[in-house]
């Protein structure tokens, strides 16, 4: 007998009905209305309930994102009835489609990483040549993903670049609880062929990279000095640790460096140890100036 748990997640709206294996062939899914709904006879009866806004099935999960109509504590135990009772009786979750596109077998391991919420998930293929830090699931337009990756509760924070994707997770849960599910889920949407980052995006990204890069020569000697220190000798160590840096300003009269981190490098109780006694001599000795002194504008 199947028996689905009831997870809160970090919209109050989502509620999700976890099962103890994987329900769908590898593949994530989302639906808006009962037509749309035609892959999954379970999500067609659910759009029966009227508080029913979006289902989504993935993993071993469905979430079901509601209207406000109602609240989950008054329904929450007769949809996970449902959802029991459906599938107890032999009910159909995922129609499995047929002449699907062939699988391209990815490879994909964990690392850990010196920030211990932080795990960087190496593939073995190129996912983007742009760097980009997704914060919460509203900024996930830009990389489908990302936002599945946060319908996952304990996902916090997503960072993406090159060939691995940095994730952060909350407290709540420990890496030896969850790193098996996130890698087989990454694994599973990479290998169907799931968009890890829109290409227009990307190019946006690079438009204002070129940007960046005319604005690049206006800047003062020394920025432009420590630009280039922080891009060759900093970023691939920070990169290989699963985490990024990105020059905000220099104030030329009391001699700060401020800068950006981002995905492990990000809230890393290593990251002032980092700053002060690796980039910060990195920067006197290379400068030749004993009062230069760094900052991170988020850490």
């Amino acid at each position: 007998m199947t028996k689905v748990t009831i997870k809160e997640t970090q919209n109050p709206t989502i509620l999700k009905f976890e099962f103890e294996d994987f329900i769908t062939q590898n593949e994530s899914y989302e639906f808006k209305n009962i037509d749309e709904a035609k892959a999954s006879p379970l999500a067609q009866q659910l759009f029966y309930l009227p508080f029913v806004k979006t289902v989504y099935i993935s993993g071993n999960f469905i979430a079901i994102e509601k209207y406000s109509i109602v609240e989950w504590d008054d329904v929450k135990d007769a949809v996970a009835e449902q959802i029991d009772t459906f599938v107890n009786n032999g009910g159909t979750i995922i129609t499995i489609e047929e002449n699907k596109t062939k699988k391209q077998p990815v490879t994909v391991y964990g690392e850990t990483t010196p920030n211990p919420a932080a795990l960087k998930f190496v593939v073995s293929r190129m996912l983007t040549k742009n760097a980009i830090e997704f914060k919460n699931i509203d900024q996930t337009a830009p990389s489908p993903l990302a936002k599945e990756l946060f319908k996952f509760s304990y996902v916090k924070e997503v960072f993406i670049d090159e060939n691995y994707i940095s994730v952060t997770k909350y407290e709540v849960n420990n890496w030896e609880e969850i790193t098996l599910e996130l890698r087989s889920f990454i694994k599973q949407y990479i290998e169907n062929g799931g968009i890890v980052l829109d290409e227009s995006v990307v190019l946006a990204k690079e438009n204002k990279e070129k940007n960046k890069n005319e604005d690049f020569d206006k800047l003062d000697v020394t920025s432009q000095q420590i630009i280039n220190i922080l891009e060759e000798y900093v970023k691939p160590a920070v990169a290989a640790d699963g985490g990024n840096i990105i020059f905000d300003s220099y104030n030329e009269s009391d001699k700060v460096v401020k800068v950006v981190l981002q995905g492990a490098c990000s809230g890393c109780p290593s990251s002032t140890f980092t700053l002060k006694s690796g980039i910060e001599n990195m920067l006197k000795s290379m400068l030749n100036d004993d009062k230069i002194q760094v900052e991170a504008v988020n850490g």
